[in-house]
């Protein structure tokens, strides 16, 4: 751990608690808070992504079908996010910005929390693959366990590396559009997963370095925890270094053309920029102490605003860049292939 770290380092701890049902129902859950426990805005980003791979594998599909394969993504997503509050409920309580979600605010009990993920899994797959094809359905059902078991069971309390390998479960959707329409996954596919997976370190550990405070109450080795701020900086520049030409590839094999092209270099310019902000910033070295009541998202102190705005610029570059595949292929615009 780096000598200037913030916190001191909790042990990870693999082994669930047994109390994990959070404060006890004072009355029955609203479906609202049904829908919290689907992850609505994390969703919202699933169901475009797949959208986008689904139209940009150029291949004829009935709409009805279309509709039906990103409303199964979308629905697997929601179940992911279910068994992630479910099995979170304990930590998610002690954390500022989860404490409020349904089941450790005492909403939703963590049985009901863990059987609407487990049905919700098992109708999306089903329907996936009954609908379209196997492929497709099987990729999902990886991508529930991966997210479930794999990153929430696992390595979320195990390793600083958490996000980097569990960011696979979140960058495979558009793969799996892909599939639902194609039956099949070639490079492209598999390039835009590369994408999300390469902006998700950036863009969570940017989000990590002004609530780190929270991941070390609880034990959560994030990086900021594990490894010091000044460590978390330095690689964010690095990951940005590395994928912000990743973002550019598309535009020379088919995928992308002249609008992803601009989109994809502007806006990289852009994020290197903030990166190297954060670089050269001390965002993390102390706690960001909110007044009771601040948990919003963006509400920081000065000294975490340059970790706020590549946090903030990470989501609108991705959708960007996601946009532009998508204009250009429902416009027919023909690609740049120049490899």
């Amino acid at each position: 751990m780096d000598p200037g770290a913030p916190f001191a380092y909790v042990a990870p701890y693999m082994s669930k608690p047994v109390a994990i049902e959070g404060r006890a129902a004072s009355q029955p859950a609203l479906w609202s808070d049904y829908l919290q426990l689907l992850k609505p805005r994390v969703m919202s980003l699933v169901v475009f992504t797949a959208a986008t791979g689904l139209v940009c594998a150029d291949q004829s599909i009935n709409p009805l079908l279309g509709a039906v394969a990103v409303f199964c993504i979308a629905i697997g997503a929601g179940a992911s996010g279910a068994l992630n509050m479910w099995f979170d409920a304990d930590i998610d309580g002690r954390m500022r910005r989860t404490r409020a979600r349904p089941v450790p605010a005492g909403k939703v009990r963590g049985a009901e929390a863990a059987t609407l993920g487990i049905v919700l899994s098992l109708f999306s797959v089903m329907l996936l693959g009954m609908t379209t094809n196997w492929l497709a359905a099987g990729l999902l059902a990886f991508t529930i366990y991966f997210y479930v078991v794999v990153y929430t069971m696992w390595l979320k309390r195990w390793t600083p590396q958490n996000i980097v390998i569990g960011g696979l479960a979140g960058a495979l959707p558009p793969a799996i559009g892909w599939a639902a329409a194609a039956g099949e996954t070639p490079l492209n596919a598999w390039l835009m997963v590369l994408i999300i997976f390469m902006w998700t370190p950036p863009h969570a550990w940017a989000l990590a370095l002004y609530t780190s405070e929270d991941y070390a109450k609880v034990g959560v080795p994030m990086m900021p925890v594990a490894k010091g701020a000044a460590s978390t900086r330095k690689q964010i520049l690095i990951y940005s270094l590395l994928f912000t030409p990743i973002c550019q590839i598309p535009a020379f094999t088919g995928l992308g053309g002249p609008v992803y092209l601009a989109v994809s270099a502007l806006g990289g310019a852009v994020f290197l920029l903030l990166a190297w902000r954060v670089f050269r910033s001390r965002a993390g070295d102390a706690p960001d102490e909110r007044i009771e009541g601040e948990d919003r998202l963006y509400a920081v102190r000065a000294g975490s605003k340059d970790a706020r705005n590549l946090f903030a610029f990470s989501i609108l570059y991705l959708t960007l860049l996601f946009a532009a595949l998508l204009a250009e292929h429902l416009a027919r615009i023909a690609p740049l292939e120049l490899l």
